[in-house]
């Protein structure tokens, strides 16, 4: 899978946890160590480690694909998930704004989600 698309996916999986502000950064042109950062917010330590193992089962269960380190802990509220090619943060909020990683990495474009389709409802007749 190439990092793009797994970069989408863990934005996607993070979102079916209810993961708030979500934020893929392409950091390929300005870093050396990885092609993608995906930052996410949870709520509350319980929020963040239900977004943290829905990435990680799910890349396992369906994608065969495991994280080559996972760092932090729910005690600090940040919570990295290193897939090499793409680094996930998920941070509580304080913790985020405290460290801004969007600032930091602000010459970073950031990736639009694809757009789902919209399903038209079938015209009565």
């Amino acid at each position: 899978m190439d990092s793009k698309k797994l970069a989408l996916l863990c934005r996607e999986l993070a979102e079916n946890k209810k993961g708030e502000n979500i934020v893929v950064l392409d950091v390929h042109e300005v870093s050396s160590i990885t092609d993608f950062f995906v930052i996410v917010s949870g709520t509350s330590e319980p929020h963040l480690r239900a977004i943290s193992d829905e990435i990680v089962n799910k890349l396992r269960d369906d994608e065969d694909i495991r994280p080559r380190a996972v760092d932090g802990s729910l005690q600090t509220a940040w919570i990295v998930l290193d897939y090499f090619d793409v680094i996930v943060h998920v941070m509580r909020a304080d913790v985020r704004e405290r460290y801004d990683l969007e600032g930091l990495w602000g010459d970073a474009p950031k990736v639009k989600p694809k757009k789902k389709a919209v399903r038209k409802k079938p015209e009565s007749v």
